[in-house]
């Protein structure tokens, strides 16, 4: 099992300018390798391969001599990010979808570099309070827990905000089970609350970029006043993503927190399998959805619970608002109605209780038949 830990690097300022280096030498490089695959299919209807890219590193290295400063297996890595998107874009032709045409990477627009060997060319100090990088040296880290297993990767990243992480990528043997708990819950997530639980518990919504509209609107207008080009609107530019940024972090905080929580206490978690992206096609809601970001919270939950040897389900989503969770009939409801009134069984219940209750009993029949 591979399990990914993220670090936050402090590099100082003449190793932040290697670092910068290293990435616009692997962005020349993605965009050589991107064009020379489109000319040799326009020119002579040649396919070119991974292997085929690479082997041209070494004559590449001797017209670019600045490319030498990279370590060559990060520079074998920008061929595979080439082969793995041209994949991607012949899958969505196969599929038939509209696809897009791999593009080519603008100044600043390529912001990561990987060691796909670990320790080669990455290596952690033996205080665990440095990272020694291949033609950088020895950067600061801050190891905020300890790393578990053994390093097979190393990705450097560096953020909309100038800030510097390292991501390992470590396979470890087992997972760490939790001891039993012996209770199950279904949970239904919304807008009006964030999740119901089938215990009755409720969690409240933060809306976390609705609070922050205001300060971006802010500083969205003094970004559009300043010329472009200017050194005056790339630090507006910064302001602009740091207030996305706290609001990505604080959702994140949010999410990571209740996930956990819930692990810790439930052994059975069932959750709707729910096509987030296309409810997005409602322009009404379309925010709010992605405020509420479901998709990173299910995400959370699964893997999450199967490091800790919980039962993950996710159900079919379809009519758990609208069955009653006791006697099992079907009535339409509207966006409007926040109550479930069953005529069958007189039963009168929240609607998102109703539909928690309902997704519990399709993941423990989803478990049994399994």
């Amino acid at each position: 099992m591979r399990k990914t830990f993220k670090y936050r690097l402090y590099p100082n300022k003449q190793q932040q300018r290697l670092l910068d280096h290293q990435l616009d030498e692997c962005r020349w490089l993605y965009n050589d390798l991107l064009a020379a695959r489109r000319d040799a299919w326009e020119q002579r209807q040649e396919s070119l391969r991974l292997y085929d890219q690479q082997a041209t590193l070494p004559a590449l290295k001797v017209g670019r001599p600045t490319l030498a400063g990279v370590q060559s297996q990060v520079l074998q890595n920008v061929a595979v990010r080439i082969d793995l998107a041209f994949q991607a874009f012949f899958r969505r032709v196969r599929t038939g979808e509209k696809p897009g045409y791999p593009r080519f990477r603008g100044k600043g627009r390529y912001a990561s570099l990987t060691y796909p060997q670990v320790p080669v060319g990455c290596t952690l100090d033996a205080d665990a309070r440095r990272l020694r990088l291949h033609g950088v040296g020895l950067v600061k880290i801050i190891l905020h827990r300890p790393l578990e297993g053994t390093p097979k990767t190393a990705t450097i990243s560096r953020s909309s905000t100038d800030k510097w992480y390292v991501c390992f990528s470590c396979e470890c043997a087992e997972p760490s089970p939790l001891p039993e708990a012996e209770q199950q819950v279904g949970i239904d997530v919304g807008l009006k609350t964030f999740a119901t639980l089938s215990t009755g518990q409720e969690i409240t919504n933060p809306r976390f970029f609705r609070a922050e509209e205001k300060a971006l609107a802010k500083v969205q207008r003094r970004l559009s006043k300043e010329e472009k080009g200017t050194p005056e609107r790339a630090k507006r530019r910064k302001v602009v993503a740091r207030v996305h940024e706290r609001t990505r972090w604080r959702r994140g905080d949010f999410t990571h927190q209740h996930s956990r929580r819930i692990v810790n206490i439930f052994d059975v978690i069932a959750v709707e399998d729910l096509s987030v992206n296309r409810m997005t096609h409602n322009h009404c809601l379309a925010k709010s959805i992605q405020d509420a970001a479901w998709s990173q919270f299910a995400d959370l939950l699964a893997y999450k619970a199967a490091w800790a040897g919980r039962r993950y389900v996710a159900v079919n989503p379809a009519y758990t608002s609208q069955d009653c969770s006791q006697c099992g009939h079907r009535q339409s409801l509207s966006l409007s109605d926040r109550t479930y009134t069953c005529p069958c069984c007189g039963i009168v219940l929240n609607r998102d209780y109703n539909a928690s209750l309902n997704i519990l009993r399709l993941g423990r029949q989803s478990l049994a038949s399994a």
